[in-house]
């Protein structure tokens, strides 16, 4: 008799084990569809706030249309919001937040039917100071649709990214010679070089694929003209038609010819639609453009900003 009542207490405790091994099994189940649903949260949070960003600093509207259609292609902000904050200048920064409900399964035998799951993802629009892949044509911080104001130490700019404008590059000078005599809007790129003399197939090179190391702010030598008129170089000018290229901004021309030198202040991103190389003159034309770019952040909002960028999750 002893022996019978033993062997139904072991069935009776086996039947308990199997049953808390398989709860133990299903919240397991349960656990890891919750931890995959956060995981989608993430997710989507971090590329919103990132698709967001492109428009900051200029559009805090838009960027956050752009993070809520982003977010509803992937699930949706569920009960989460979209905030515009400031960190080094005004409107730079975006935070997405995602909250959802994750249903449970095996755990309702419990009375769990569903948890809360949720993440935040933060993206900052900063501008830069040293940039890869520049080319070596210069822009004058004074042209009409880069729109600076205030100081030329310091300026103020709103670049126009709308309209077609024609950049004339001999014309950066005085008539009759003076600081910037001879030369012609090409930049020898490697910084801290003493001399403008740098030959037509490296400027053609670095036209069309950029300066692969990044390059500072500061003085920089003018290229020799001739340049410009170039077969190579008129090959690269062809092969960027209609991209983005990255160029210079310039506040002062100082000296005559190869040994000018330009004070480059900022970049700014061009698109060339069409050129000409006739003779002495040279003109490019297209438009401006914000210009996402491989660079290290600014800091402080001290550097003039011309709407290139770097746009990086920073939470």
């Amino acid at each position: 008799m002893s022996a019978r009542n033993e062997r139904g207490q072991a069935m009776v405790l086996t039947v308990v084990f199997l049953v808390v091994l398989l709860g133990m099994a299903a919240m397991v189940l349960d656990v890891g569809s919750w931890y995959r649903a956060d995981r989608d949260t993430q997710s989507t949070a971090d590329a919103a706030a990132l698709a967001g960003a492109q428009a900051l600093p200029e559009d805090p509207a838009t960027a956050k249309t752009l993070a809520q259609q982003y977010a509803a292609k992937n699930g949706g902000l569920g009960s989460g919001t979209i905030t515009i904050s400031s960190k080094v200048v005004p409107n730079d920064t975006i935070s997405v937040s995602v909250k959802r409900s994750a249903p449970g399964f095996f755990s309702k035998a419990v009375g769990v039917n569903s948890v809360s799951v949720g993440s935040t993802g933060v993206a900052r629009s900063e501008g830069v100071t040293s940039v890869k892949y520049v080319a070596p044509i210069t822009v004058h911080y004074k042209h009409p649709l880069l729109n600076c104001t205030g100081p030329s130490s310091n300026p103020t700019c709103k670049p126009d990214f709308t309209r077609q404008t024609t950049l004339n590059l001999e014309d950066l000078h005085q008539k009759g010679g003076g600081n910037g005599s001879g030369a012609f809007g090409l930049l020898n790129l490697n910084y801290g070089d003493p001399t403008g003399n740098i030959g037509a197939g490296t400027l053609a090179g670095w036209l069309a694929t950029g300066y692969p190391d990044y390059l500072p702010l500061g003085n920089y030598f003018s290229a020799p003209s001739a340049n410009f008129n170039n077969s190579q170089f008129r090959a690269s000018l062809d092969s960027v038609i209609g991209k983005e290229v990255l160029f210079p901004v310039y506040r002062l021309l100082t000296g005559p010819g190869s040994n000018a030198k330009y004070d480059i202040i900022g970049w700014v991103g061009f698109v060339i639609t069409s050129y000409n190389t006739n003779g002495s003159s040279g003109t490019l034309t297209g438009h401006f453009t914000s210009y996402n770019a491989q660079g290290i952040p600014a800091t402080s909002g001290g550097t003039p900003y011309f709407g290139v960028k770097t746009i990086q999750l920073v939470g």
